[in-house]
């Protein structure tokens, strides 16, 4: 398999499951010490990792939580976002201005914040109350982190199981996911390589995936225009202007959500024959409980994704770290 390293990825995902003690201690902290909320805080790419932690909590959890847009947050506040929050947001560069400026702003209204920042001697890496330092496997870290609260609040009796095969399993499982999925993505790179506008569908926490991989992937890093729409609000105008030879994916996940894409992959039939559907269902993931696929769907779409955009690099002739814009230009 082009661009796979099996070592590296199984080492990856290990390494971030090797980081639940340090979570678990931070955590069983602040629940000591009480919190009345918990505000997952980001923008662009670390947005849509805090939807999907948002839509974990509240499939599992009473706790009050949700995710909030940075710039949003800067421009227009929040009064929940006060002493007794917690916030979590993540940052690769620990730089991004507007996430730097959101976290000074909850913390002069009293939130205490946990940032999973890749640098730890960034400004943002410093003023997080607390840090860990750890690149890649962002979805992962939030959902740890959710995990362990809904833990603590009696929401969550099988938190040892579950991560005792997760820590056993999981990194082969994702793995063995791509290796099954490398052929399919081939043939969906050369079929799709010159789309002019790709739409992708997805929903529950699959959706926050979903709005990121058209967005940082697809529109960031190939330069191919997308929508990305979810699966409830498919049948609310998008749907109007799909045709026979408009392309569309949609990502199935497990979670409670599940039906919402099921309707959109059960309707598609009948008004386009160029869509594709992704369904975590196919992948066998050799020792996770069926009861807990749906905790880590959204890592099988990803492990999928992974192989179609080494293979729309290759199609594309388009090396995926080139910026136009980005970090190029001040904005």
């Amino acid at each position: 398999m082009i661009k796979f390293n099996e070592q590296e990825k199984l080492d990856s995902v290990n390494g971030a499951l090797a980081l639940r003690k340090q979570i678990e201690e931070i955590v069983d902290k602040i629940c000591k010490e009480g919190y009345t909320n918990i505000c997952w805080m980001g923008i662009g790419g670390t947005w849509a990792s805090s939807m999907q932690a948002s839509v974990h909590m509240k499939e599992f959890s009473e706790i009050e939580t949700w995710a909030e847009n940075a710039a949003e947050y800067l421009t227009t506040g929040n009064k929940r976002i006060k002493k007794g929050t917690v916030v979590v947001t993540s940052s690769v560069t620990g730089s991004t201005e507007e996430v730097v400026k959101a976290i000074k702003k909850a913390q002069e209204a009293g939130a205490i914040v946990i940032g999973f920042i890749d640098v730890e001697t960034t400004e943002l890496a410093q003023m997080v109350d607390y840090e860990i330092a750890y690149k890649q496997n962002e979805q992962l870290k939030f959902f740890m982190v959710a995990d362990r609260f809904m833990f603590n609040n009696g929401e969550f009796a099988d938190y040892e199981d579950m991560y005792a095969e997760f820590d056993q399993y999981l990194a082969q499982a994702l793995v063995d996911v791509e290796k099954k999925a490398d052929a399919f993505a081939q043939e969906f790179a050369k079929k799709h390589c010159d789309d002019e506008l790709h739409y992708f569908v997805g929903a529950g926490n699959q959706w926050g995936a979903t709005y990121s991989y058209a967005m940082c992937y697809w529109e960031e890093q190939l330069w191919i225009k997308t929508k990305s729409i979810s699966s409830p609000e498919f049948f609310h105008g998008m749907f109007e202007i799909i045709t026979k030879h408009t392309p569309v994916t949609i990502y199935i996940g497990e979670d409670k959500q599940r039906p919402l894409s099921e309707r959109v992959a059960n309707f598609i039939p009948r008004i386009c024959a160029n869509y594709t559907i992704i369904d975590t269902k196919d992948y066998e993931l050799k020792g996770i409980s069926e009861k807990y696929r749906g905790h880590i769907s959204h890592h099988v779409s990803h492990a999928v994704n992974n192989r179609i955009d080494v293979h729309m690099e290759i199609e594309t002739r388009h090396p995926m770290e080139i910026r136009r814009y980005y970090r190029k230009l001040s904005y």
